[in-house]
């Protein structure tokens, strides 16, 4: 069975900074693509950031400049470094990775289960 776990959410004032970790677990073959996803009350899940297996990156408008995403593809790990937070940060933050597992056909999109992160004013 596959698990993505998320860790480092939790309650920070206005300016402040975290550190966001997921790590994939299970009879993994291969990752393409992982990111992290957010979902403030009231609203719709949208993309925080993404990266590659090769590296290359992709931000939301509202995050670029305050958040970098990275990866250890030999940890199964990807990270979300959060600097200069803001209140309209606060939501749940989600890992998402495609990922193939052993003796699977095909590539599945795997979500974490999430953790919260909290931006006081």
């Amino acid at each position: 069975q596959v698990q993505l776990v998320e860790s480092g959410g939790g309650l920070v004032q206005a300016g402040g900074s975290l550190r966001l970790s997921c790590a994939a677990s299970g009879s993994i073959f291969n990752i393409n693509a992982m990111g992290w996803y957010r979902q403030a009350p009231g609203k719709e899940r949208e993309l925080v950031a993404v990266i590659t297996k090769g590296g290359n990156t992709n931000y939301a408008e509202s995050v670029k400049g305050r958040f970098t995403i990275s990866r250890d593809n030999a940890k199964k790990t990807v990270y979300l470094q959060m600097n200069s937070l803001k209140p309209e940060d606060t939501a749940v933050y989600y890992c998402n990775a495609d990922l193939k597992i052993y003796l699977a056909s095909a590539y599945v999109n795997q979500w974490g289960q999430g953790t919260q992160v909290t931006v006081s004013s």
